[in-house]
């Protein structure tokens, strides 16, 4: 039976993904199955309430969805556009100045290292450029985006979801205080390193 009206507005993406009874990560249900057509009807946050065209719903991290491009939009409405990798390499940029400007206070003595710790702390900046492809960190959304130089799309999250923005940036500013949270970050086996032209790993 099909939900009237059903217009799926995302895919679920390739390798599927997990599904919870409400927007808290205590309750998970059953799966979604892979490139599942699914509709959002409610967002919090970094979650969303992905409706199915059978009118099961559940709550999944809506950062990962797969948006479904759109149809021309009506007269006298903006046009659609990809996410724009501007304002992230903007932020990054931003971020590793001030981090380099600290690093040169320090060595100059200006800071000590308590200072420079305090100043740096809940700094996280993340860029892989090779050719073309670009991973940035979107340190607000605790996730990895991939840029090919004209869109930007979520890549993988470092955190699970939360349901306040705010709430999320200042837990995340809290783990961060602790050094030793480099599990996080990116791994060999989630950015897997690039083939050359021969399929062979550098």
């Amino acid at each position: 039976m099909t939900v009237p009206e059903f217009r799926p507005s995302h895919v679920v993406p390739p390798d599927g993904m997990a599904t919870w009874a409400a927007p808290d990560a205590a309750r998970p249900l059953v799966p979604l199955d892979p490139l599942l057509p699914v509709e959002v009807v409610e967002r919090r946050g970094d979650w969303a309430l992905a409706q199915c065209s059978n009118g099961w719903s559940a709550w999944v991290d809506g950062r990962l969805l797969l948006a479904v491009p759109q149809g021309p939009p009506a007269a006298g409405q903006p046009a659609a556009r990809t996410a724009d990798p501007r304002p992230l390499l903007a932020a990054a940029e931003g971020a590793l100045g001030r981090y380099r400007q600290s690093v040169e206070e320090l060595l100059a003595g200006q800071l000590d290292r308590e200072a420079f710790a305090e100043r740096a702390r809940g700094t996280r900046i993340g860029a892989v450029v090779d050719g073309d492809a670009v991973w940035l960190y979107d340190a607000r959304h605790e996730r990895w985006c991939f840029c090919d130089g004209a869109s930007l799309v979520t890549f993988a999250v470092s955190e699970g979801p939360a349901a306040d923005g705010d709430a999320a940036a200042a837990a995340g500013a809290d783990r961060r205080e602790d050094a030793g949270n480099g599990d996080r970050l990116p791994t060999a086996e989630r950015f897997p390193p690039p083939v050359d032209g021969r399929g062979d790993r550098p």
